[in-house]
């Protein structure tokens, strides 16, 4: 799901959180226009706020970062930032940005913003926006305390890099053990309340089932939170093994019914992967799974993105072709040397600079995207015999269910105890929408919509009740 979700999107949909690399600078550095500068991006008919935040450091180094508010993206690293006393320029490596402007005796900086063959003006003035969108609107489905359940704070090892990682168990209070679930989120380094765009998403729905008795795990990702480890460098394997470790916790306690796996966006992959190597898992909830290979839904996902932006067939056309080969080159080259060579040829044809270059190869040629492109999710699906239920959002443009309920529905085929639905105007947070865009998340008040999560909770008790036998 998506606040820093890895997503290979069209124009500035890309999320991605990382430390600012320091540029080169001379031993005497020019002043440099310190603090918060913004601007708008007029691009797809769409305004842009752009927010960028500048620092010298103590070596003299300028550092920076760039925030999108509408497109709930923040921190995204500059990859180089350079000022004189009359000129600065920004290259933003993740999304393939440049920004070169003057300084005008007003005050402001004037100049362009290019990205994808794209150049728009773009004037910085200093400061925040006062109306930037940075602050969310209430959102009055977070959990607040006294919790009506119990809350345990637990720590559990994994098997994939000696990992220890840190969570919550939530557990409804009355006789009997209550059925249990693992949530599983989405790309994409998460801390146990999966916070997307202002909201607490896995909190919300951890509390949601508890109050409706289920006991939840949910947990820091590796390198998250209070979890050891580093989340960079990491493949969908090893994040399926924190999870099996997680799993594992739940069966070993005896206050526990029925365990079973939530999988939320990536979460869809994971879970089939491990119901299909092991009996242990007794059911299975996909939320916005995947149901075809990784670069076949970069593909759609980027082209609807931008669609909804308002973006010309040509303009579509020219993304897809040119997506197409950046991940064909990423899925066919025999190892990350030779997928860099065959991304650098292909962004130095669309005239590239080589700052941006090399951003964009260090993104696509990192362990977990390499595996997300190749990864066909079928093959695990059709293993799975556990009961499952599968749930997609209409206006979902990440995960769109136009192209992935089918092939999940049949993958699923074989499965005597199957259900794949879409649900109507709810987005890939499962939150009303009207169009589905990323950019609308963090306006949006309701974190997950009442009637996903009750469909949720209602199918795992009754798959889980005493007497509901094997199959309901």
């Amino acid at each position: 799901m998506t606040s820093t979700a890895f997503r290979v999107a069209a124009l500035l949909a890309a999320l991605f959180s990382s430390v600012a690399l320091p540029a080169a600078h001379a031993q005497e550095p020019p002043p440099a226009p310190e603090g918060p500068w913004h601007g708008t991006i007029e691009v797809g008919g769409q305004q842009l706020t752009a927010i960028f935040r500048l620092k010298r450091g103590k070596d003299g180094a300028l550092t920076a970062t760039m925030d999108v508010p509408q497109q709930n993206a923040s921190g995204i690293p500059v990859s180089n930032a350079r000022a004189t006393a009359d000129s600065l320029r920004l290259v933003v490596g993740a999304i393939g940005g440049v920004f070169e402007g003057a300084r005008t005796r007003s005050g402001s900086i004037d100049g362009t913003w290019k990205q994808n063959g794209v150049t728009v003006p773009l004037v910085l003035e200093r400061g925040a926006p006062e109306s930037s969108d940075t602050t969310a609107p209430a959102r009055p489905q977070t959990p607040e305390p006294p919790f009506p359940y119990e809350t345990e704070d637990v720590r559990f090892e994994s098997n994939a890099g000696s990992v220890e990682l840190a969570g919550t168990l939530t557990r409804p209070e009355g006789e009997g053990p209550p059925p249990a679930v693992v949530l599983i989120s989405g790309s994409g380094p998460q801390n146990r309340n999966g916070r997307v765009a202002g909201h607490e998403t896995l909190h919300v729905l951890a509390d949601a089932l508890t109050r409706r008795g289920v006991a939840v795990l949910r947990y820091d990702e590796r390198g998250v939170g209070e979890s050891s480890g580093t989340f960079a460098g990491a493949t969908t394997e090893d994040l399926a093994a924190d999870v099996r470790a997680g799993l594992d916790l739940l069966r070993q306690r005896n206050d526990l019914g029925k365990v079973g796996l939530i999988g939320w966006s990536e979460g869809g992959i994971v879970a089939p992967m491990i119901a299909a190597r092991s009996s242990t898992v007794d059911f299975l909830v996909l939320m916005g799974a995947p149901g075809v290979p990784g670069k076949a839904l970069l593909l759609e996902q980027s082209a609807r993105i931008a669609e909804a932006q308002g973006a010309a067939p040509a303009t579509l056309d020219s993304i897809r072709t040119a997506q197409d080969r950046l991940l064909s080159a990423v899925a066919q080259a025999p190892d990350s040397a030779e997928a860099a060579t065959q991304i650098r040829r292909v962004l130095g044809e669309r005239q590239k600079s080589q700052e941006t270059i090399e951003a964009q190869i260090q993104q696509y040629t990192a362990p977990w995207f390499r595996y997300f492109v190749d990864h066909d999710p079928r093959p695990a699906l059709r293993k799975v015999d556990a009961p499952v239920l599968a749930l997609y959002g209409a206006n979902d443009l990440q995960v769109p269910p136009r192209q992935n309920a089918a092939p999940l529905r049949e993958a699923l085929s074989g499965n005597a105890d199957a259900t794949v639905e879409v649900l109507p105007g709810l987005n890939h947070l499962f939150q009303p929408a009207e169009t589905g865009l990323p950019s609308a998340y963090r306006r949006i008040e309701t974190t997950i919509a009442p009637k996903a999560l009750q469909r949720i909770a209602g199918w795992i008790t009754e798959r889980t009740r005493k007497d509901s036998g094997d199959a309901p």
